[in-house]
């Protein structure tokens, strides 16, 4: 559950932290009071992209943040900690922050290790479900409607596994059509593929050799200046009538005649003595390097001829002598699966004949499933439907699978979700006929469904934390009342959170948070306030029409 939302500098929001409980939460308050900024924030901190004009005037910078009780999440969330590098939950805490600048800034964190949008918006996913007042049109679409279904039915595993088999399908029917080309072109390939796997092949190229034959060719083209520097050093060194093993020894006699007179300097003859045999080892270590300094130019020439061919490798085909490689074996495989073409095609279309029959098989068994899900749901929903005023209608799930004869598996058009497409057929009133939902112009009604959908499938939903903005919207009297107890009952498995303007709506609530505008200092404040019970009957008479003792006494009656 949400345990806390923090929010600063947000629209007109200036420092807010709202402390909220396990049950059903109602937010109201008059219009253009800030309610939808709660909204605002929670999609924000759940992924959603940033509109610096949201940032509230005078600020550089907004900032959203929210805590929630993961003890009862039943999401692999552990593990997706790990594999996106962010920090363990402590004490069964997640903390998500998002904060963004009037610069273009945005920077989001998962229990304090930054993160990306992407990674914090799939998180959002398993926390938050929220529902606006224009949510319910989703509900049009057969692919949504199909998921309703599924969900309702725990089929998303038989549904993954069917989707499985399709995507692999589609990566068999690729390769074949990689295979499946003209003459013409399939020659030019062929000759591609050859001259590309024999030029590298040729090379004999060596992980690390780059590096190698960079220095080794830098030692050869700088060979004489290597040898006048080794052999310019040597003669300085010993060599010449000055060099310094000569002039060492004349400083080691003059120490001698030191130390015969003064026993003293014993330690300087050594440290002479020392010297020497340093500068002796100089002596055979530079004989040594030049001896070893090759000029020879056809040495030179190879290495040059060896990088440049290098970097030919590499300019065509990857960025470093691995990428070159890798590009290579690559080319062999494919070169051996076109010279083999007919042996190829003929194992894709054993393991496509294959595939089709297992799709056919899932296919089959998730229809079968859904159709003995489908009596169920109904029955479900024409309960919630008489609760929320439709005493006497019908709600009807229609399906329709793709026949055996139809080959359903041959194109690119072959649907993840199945063989099946459905539609959500629903009838008011008594004696009319069952209608597509698309075919209802009713906001209300279709409001109306999707609270009875949502309240169905609250039970199955693993989704802890459920947000309605304002879903009761043209709904009043007995029906008010009603979505009232949908929520009651909805937050018996779940945490929410309901923005409404139905004082019948608002009573329901096992907390009751007000939305007021003030004006401080200049500036307008919009500030959120948990109710007493007192001060619940005050604004459930507001929302009534005033504070009348007749609007107080039937706030009292809601209460009650």
């Amino acid at each position: 559950m949400l345990t806390t939302l923090r929010i600063k500098n947000l629209a007109l929001v200036a420092n807010l932290t709202l402390e909220l409980q396990p049950g059903y939460q109602a937010i109201t308050g008059e219009t253009g009071a800030g309610k939808s900024i709660i909204i605002g924030a929670l999609n924000l901190v759940l992924g959603e992209r940033a509109d610096r004009t949201l940032i509230r005037s005078g600020s550089d910078a907004c900032s959203v943040e929210a805590v929630f009780d993961i003890s009862r999440l039943r999401v692999p969330l552990k593990s997706f900690l790990e594999e996106n590098g962010l920090e363990p939950c402590e004490e069964n805490q997640l903390i998500l922050k998002r904060t963004f600048t009037a610069a273009g800034t945005n920077r989001q964190f998962i229990n304090g290790s930054p993160t990306t949008l992407g990674v914090l918006a799939s998180l959002g996913e398993w926390l938050v479900d929220i529902h606006g007042p224009h949510d319910h049109q989703s509900l049009l679409h057969a692919a949504k409607q199909l998921a309703i279904l599924d969900a309702f039915g725990n089929l998303q595993s038989r549904r993954e596994a069917f989707a499985a088999l399709v995507n692999r399908r589609n990566a068999l029917e690729s390769e074949k059509a990689a295979l499946i080309i003209d003459e013409r072109t399939y020659a030019q390939q062929l000759d591609l593929l050859r001259h590309q796997s024999n030029e590298i092949t040729a090379a004999r190229l060596q992980p690390g050799e780059e590096a190698l034959v960079q220095e080794a060719y830098q030692r050869a083209s700088n060979a004489a200046k290597l040898l006048e520097l080794s052999q310019s050093a040597l003669a300085l060194l010993s060599e010449d009538e000055a060099s310094l093993i000569a002039q060492a020894g004349l400083l080691g006699r003059t120490l001698q005649e030191l130390h015969r007179i003064d026993p003293t300097a014993a330690e300087l003859v050594a440290q002479h003595e020392q010297a020497v045999l340093n500068l002796r080892e100089l002596q055979g270590g530079l004989s040594h390097y030049a001896d070893k300094v090759d000029l020879d130019p056809a040495r030179l020439q190879e290495l040059e001829e060896r990088l440049n061919l290098i970097h030919s490798l590499k300019r065509k085909y990857g960025a470093s002598i691995e990428d070159v490689i890798a590009f290579g074996d690559t080319a062999r495989q494919q070169l051996q699966k076109l010279e083999q073409r007919e042996t190829e095609l003929s194992r894709l279309n054993a393991e496509l004949k294959k595939i089709d029959a297992e799709i056919w098989r899932v296919g089959q068994d998730l229809s079968v499933q859904r159709r003995k899900v489908i009596p169920q749901l109904n029955k479900a929903v024409v309960k919630q439907l008489k609760d929320l005023g439709f005493a006497q209608s019908h709600f009807d799930v229609t399906i329709s699978t793709v026949a055996a004869d139809s080959s359903p598996t041959t194109g690119a058009s072959l649907s993840l979700s199945g063989l099946d497409t459905i539609e959500f057929q629903f009838a008011p009133n008594v004696g009319e006929p069952a209608r597509p939902l698309r075919a209802i112009a009713s906001s209300g009604e279709m409001a109306r469904v999707m609270l009875a959908l949502k309240t169905v499938l609250a039970q199955v939903d693993e989704i802890p934390v459920l947000v309605f903005d304002e879903v009761d919207a043209n709904v009043g009297g007995e029906t008010a009342n009603a979505v009232g107890e949908k929520m009651e009952q909805i937050a018996r498995q779940r945490q929410v959170l309901c923005i409404t303007h139905l004082a019948p709506v608002a009573a329901h609530a096992t907390a009751h948070f007000v939305v007021t505008k003030q004006i401080k200092e200049g500036r307008t404040l919009s500030e959120i306030t948990l109710l007493s019970k007192k001060d619940r009957i005050t604004e459930l008479a507001r929302m009534l029409g005033g504070q009348s003792d007749a609007a107080r006494k039937h706030a009292e009656a809601l209460l009650k």
